[in-house]
Formats: C-alpha cells, sequence, structure tokens
C-alpha cells in the first residue's frame, strides 16, 4: 500500500501532522490554491473529517502511485483513476445537492483542475513488471498508449463540465533518488534513459494539448510542464538554497517512501528545507513551492 498517513511524513505541515501528503509539509496544489485565493491545503475526498461544504471551493481526488494505466494501481493497490473519476462524479452530484444546479456548475466550469500523472506508470509498472514490456515491446509504443488514456480521461472530465485544466508530465524522473541510487554504473547520477523517456513523453502530451484546445469548444487544456525547472533544482541546488540533491532527508534517503520512511531512523535529517527531496521518490515541501510559483508564473496566471 501506497500509504504517508504516519510521521514523520507532515512534520512540517501546519498541524505537525500526518496528512497523507508524501512530502514533510505541503505539496504542490496546496501551494497553488493558496496562490488563487482559495485554502492553503486541499481537503482529500475520501477524508471523513471534511463535508460537501469544505469541498465546495476546493477537493483532491488524486491517489498517491496511481497513473493513467489501471494496471499501475495495481501494483500498490492504490485507487484507479477511473474510480477518482467515480468520485468526481459523486462529488458534483453532492455539490449540486448542497448548492444548487447553476451554482454547481460555475464552480464546476470555473474551477481549475490540476492534472499529475505518468511517473509512476513507467517507474512503478512498465520497468518494473514484465506484463506491459510484453505487449509494448517499446516503451515509446507503450508512451503512445498513456497519451491514448491521457485523452480519453481529459474527455471525461470535459464532458463532466472541466474547462480549465492544467495537465503536467513527467519530472525528470532518471533523477530520483531511488532511481539514482540503483544507477551503480553511472555512479550513481541520474538515469539518461529515463529523462529521455519523460522529455518524450511530455514532449507528446503538449501534441496532445495543442489537440484537444482544437477539438473541444470551449476548454483551456495548459501544457504545465515543470520538467526544466525541476532539473535545474536538481543540477543547481545551491542556487535555490539547497544544500542536498542526490538523496532525500527521510532516513538514508536512497530507498526509503511510504513505511519504509521510518520515524525511529537515525538517519533522517534534521532541516527539510536543505533538501531537494523529502524521501527517496517525492520532493520536499520548499520544492514544491518553488515549483508552484514557476507553474503558476509561467503556465497558470492566465486562469488567477
Amino acid at each position: 500500500m501506497a500509504k504517508s498517513n504516519f510521521e514523520p511524513y507532515g512534520r512540517d505541515f501546519p498541524d505537525g501532522n500526518p496528512t497523507g501528503r508524501f512530502s514533510n509539509g505541503r505539496i504542490a496544489p496546496d501551494f497553488i490554491s493558496e496562490a488563487f485565493g482559495l485554502k492553503p491545503t486541499i481537503p482529500a475526498y475520501l477524508d471523513p473529517a471534511y463535508s460537501i461544504s469544505d469541498f465546495a471551493s476546493g477537493v483532491c481526488f488524486a491517489s498517491a502511485g496511481t497513473g493513467y494505466d489501471n494496471s499501475t494501481s495495481n501494483v500498490a493497490d492504490v485507487i484507479p483513476l477511473w474510480k477518482e473519476v467515480e468520485y468526481y462524479k459523486d462529488y458534483r452530484q453532492k455539490l449540486v445537492a448542497y448548492l444548487g444546479d447553476e451554482k454547481a456548475n460555475e464552480i464546476v466550469k470555473e474551477a481549475l483542475y490540476l492534472v499529475s500523472i505518468g511517473t509512476n506508470d513507467f517507474l512503478e509498472n512498465y520497468y518494473t513488471f514484465p506484463e506491459r514490456r510484453c505487449q509494448f515491446p517499446s516503451v515509446q509504443q507503450y508512451e503512445d498508449f498513456l497519451i491514448g488514456l491521457a485523452e480519453n480521461f481529459i474527455k471525461q472530465i470535459y464532458e463532466l463540465g472541466a474547462r480549465k485544466i492544467s495537465l503536467t508530465g513527467c519530472p525528470p524522473m532518471g533523477c530520483l533518488p531511488l532511481e539514482r541510487a540503483v544507477n551503480i554504473l553511472d555512479h550513481h547520477g541520474c538515469s539518461e534513459e529515463y529523462n529521455n523517456v519523460a522529455l518524450e513523453f511530455n514532449g507528446k502530451l503538449g501534441l496532445l494539448v495543442k489537440k484537444m484546445n482544437k477539438e473541444l469548444p470551449g476548454l483551456q487544456l495548459v501544457d504545465a510542464n515543470a520538467y526544466d525547472m525541476l532539473l535545474q533544482i536538481v543540477t543547481q541546488p545551491s542556487y535555490f538554497g539547497f544544500e542536498v540533491a542526490g538523496v532525500g532527508c527521510c532516513g538514508t534517503g536512497r530507498f526509503e517512501m511510504g513505511y519504509m520512511c521510518d520515524p525511529k531512523s537515525p538517519f533522517t535529517c534534521t532541516d527539510a528545507n536543505k533538501y531537494v527531496f523529502w524521501d527517496a521518490f517525492h520532493p520536499s515541501q520548499k520544492t514544491s513551492q518553488i515549483v508552484s510559483n514557476y507553474l503558476i508564473e509561467k503556465h497558470l496566471a492566465k486562469f488567477l
């Protein structure tokens, strides 16, 4: 199970408690929400502590570990993308019951939808298990398969009323601490193979964005590509005020994430602000804030 609702996750969150975010604190959607004058933290739809009155101004349907490919969600037994869409449909019905048709439809239409998927499909599925590699002998074929799934997903939420959508692809995933740790032949540097796949996939996403904006009336789909900014942070960490980019803060920072991120580990750093990554797979709160500011300025300002 891909979970992070335990310490030391969330230790730098406003109340110091774990929330299920794979971070020491807030993540990109939280910062983007705050920049738009909304809540500084976005509640999760399945969190029983919240109700439709809380969700009317922002809600999260995301599930860590999932992907466009339904088989990716099976790897860590997490909520698949199709189920997230079902939760969104359920949310819309509750919103109508709470606010009425007119107001609910206005919220759905004017809302900004943040979509960031893809990395797990490659790293946790295609490169880890043989099933998809047998079906798609080349990674380019698998990329095209994912692009088709992405297109169907965007069409689904468009038909449900979504009009303003930010689509983010893969980061330089070859530079994640976990991938660097196993890249022994390259002296634990970034995996160029994985980075090239990320670039290639992101390029195809960019073409998809242009295509769908032409085809679907009223759609404002944005290619919110953060690859270059993240690569700059990883390769020039000191410029952004970081001291460590090769490993994460939690534990040894090489392999730990989820349950392996042990609250009793004596190796966990004391100041996550010095680290680009919080665990072996996810950015620290500080990195998320930098990337969010970049995305807002470069891609999302038109929606402010």
